[in-house]
């Protein structure tokens, strides 16, 4: 039965070959990244062993794998619908003792990219102790363990949170977290690499030691992990190595104990799901007139634009995208603060005017299959891109503004105002006329309505890199304009050049949006047939 569940998932993954060019490419880009990434990291591992310490070796298995273990646990919490195949729902109706069915969901879980990947990297580090034949048989008992957690530890948890993580509302604050959390991270790293180089340069002679000094570090945090359960598994051949055999002993007992206790988790959670599945109440959520569709006048336009704002309200994928903007003043300041030069703050204006405008650029693959309504209603394609355009109209003009105006207070570089205001009006302006030009014409893969944001369908990368990249090129050589009057007036100066700035870009960027609705719309009205079947065809 459990090679059963493997052919079922190898089949799925051969399909995925078959539906679409996208598809293939996306999977072969994936493939060979993993193959890249798993060389890399085993090539390092080995150079630590043969050419450095042993015992290197033993802290970068032991800290490498505990990292993978939380990522394993942590990231379907917050990609909630990343592998859908297989799922367990599927095979109520079957006869298949749990036990097993547990079994062949457990080595299933492992036939994906990922899975794969982590079983080269467990298996090729194991091999830093080939000289050592003892320790490397415990390296690869450890290698088995630390691959068992990874896979048991996650279906046990998104299993058991599986009732919350199909609620609508834990998926919005979920995406807002993590979008959070990934655009912090770069300015904590930014900012603690400038502390260790401050301190550098306080003491030089420090600088050749920070090896030294980082080394007992590691040490002390290999020690602790290896006694949780994220890091029992992979600490045991350096265990082994050190001949601290009470140690091995007290870790392989982590170890088993915490797979053991996963599976238990997994066990019961999983005939919670099967015997009692979630179902609906039936009480679903009460209607409060018509929300926006009552605010605006009666048209085809405007019912675009009610529909385009809601969706930036109640859609967890538009709201996730919101969710950056509030952190970019953040971001630059920590960025400056780091750097020391403000100019990165003052450009924060201008960069969250470039964000929202070619936020829409893919408005129409995020419709999905409700699509069909503006094909199935004769929408015109000027009502459809206008309406598309004017919630971004406004409330983009507002958000840049504030932005503006906070980065000057910030920076103390009131005098700098009104080129910037230019400068970002200009570039929302001419990146949303992009936007309506370019989503008429290039539509690529998102994820689907209730999925979650951060989740990437099969063969949308490639898609999503060339379609980006062509309206990027595009909204920079139209930009030049906005982008040279801007530079010309910050480094003038004067109150005259910044309100000529402001009126120029303004102007320029009204010119650009309604040649680039016109032309959008004759697109849109010539290919909106494909337009619905290349929606559609979407995985």
């Amino acid at each position: 039965m459990v090679a059963r569940f493997v052919t079922l998932k190898l089949t799925l993954m051969g399909n995925t070959f078959r539906k679409s060019v996208w598809q293939t490419i996306g999977m072969v880009v994936a493939a060979l990244y993993a193959l890249g990434v798993v060389g890399a990291l085993v090539t390092l591992v080995g150079a630590l062993a043969y050419v450095g310490d042993p015992a290197w070796a033993g802290l970068a298995i032991t800290l490498g794998g505990a990292l993978t273990v939380v990522g394993w646990w942590i990231i379907p919490i917050f990609a909630f619908g990343v592998d859908a195949t297989l799922d367990p729902h599927r095979f109520a109706t079957y006869a298949i003792p749990r036990r097993t069915l547990l079994a062949g969901l457990a080595v299933a879980g492992l036939v994906s990219v990922p899975g794969i990947a982590t079983v080269l990297v467990a298996i090729g580090t194991s091999f830093a102790w080939v000289l050592e034949p003892g320790v490397l048989v415990v390296a690869l008992l450890g290698a088995v363990l630390g691959v068992a957690t990874c896979v048991i530890g996650s279906r046990a948890i998104t299993t058991l949170l599986a009732p919350v993580l199909e609620s609508r509302r834990y998926r919005e604050v979920v995406t807002i977290v993590a979008v959070m959390l990934v655009v912090m991270t770069g300015p904590l790293i930014g900012w603690l690499a400038n502390d260790v180089e401050v301190s550098v340069e306080a003491d030089p002679g420090s600088g050749s030691s920070m090896g030294m000094l980082l080394l007992p570090l590691f040490e002390q945090a290999a020690a602790l992990v290896g006694w949780t359960p994220f890091g029992a598994a992979w600490s045991l051949a350096g265990t082994a190595h050190d001949g601290d055999w009470a140690g091995l002993a007290g870790h392989l007992a982590v170890a088993l104990g915490t797979i053991g206790l996963a599976w238990l988790v997994w066990d019961r959670a999983l005939a919670r799901a099967l015997e009692r599945p979630p179902v609906g109440d039936g009480s679903g959520g009460k209607a409060k007139g018509l929300g926006a569709f009552g605010r605006v006048p009666f048209s085809p336009t405007w019912a675009v634009a009610a529909r385009t704002a809601t969706y930036w309200v109640r859609d967890p994928r538009y709201s996730g995208s919101i969710a950056i903007v509030p952190l970019l003043p953040v971001v630059m300041y920590v960025s400056a603060q780091s750097t020391g030069n403000f100019f990165m703050l003052l450009a924060t204006g201008p960069f969250v005017a470039w964000i929202l405008g070619f936020s829409i650029s893919n408005d129409v693959g995020y419709d999905n299959t409700a699509f069909a309504l503006h094909v199935a209603a004769g929408v015109d394609g000027r009502a459809d891109r206008w309406g598309r355009a004017i919630p971004m109209l406004l409330v983009g003009p507002v958000v840049c503004v504030a932005t503006v105006v906070v980065s000057v207070w910030i920076a103390d570089s009131w005098h700098l105002t009104l080129p910037l205001l230019g400068l970002s009006l200009g570039l929302l302006l001419v990146g949303t006329a992009v936007s309506c030009a370019v989503s008429a014409r290039l539509v690529y893969p998102v994820a689907k309505p209730g999925e979650s944001p951060l989740k990437s369908p099969q063969g949308a990368a490639t898609a999503t890199i060339v379609s980006q990249g062509l309206g990027f090129l595009v909204t920079a050589g139209l930009s030049l304009p906005v982008l040279a009057m801007g530079v010309a007036a910050l480094m003038l100066g004067g109150v005259l050049w910044g309100a000529a700035t402001l009126v120029v870009c303004v102007l320029y960027g009204a010119l650009i949006l309604v040649l680039a609705v016109r032309f959008g719309a004759r697109v849109y009205n010539r290919r909106l047939p494909e337009l619905l079947q290349q929606v559609q065809s979407f995985p």
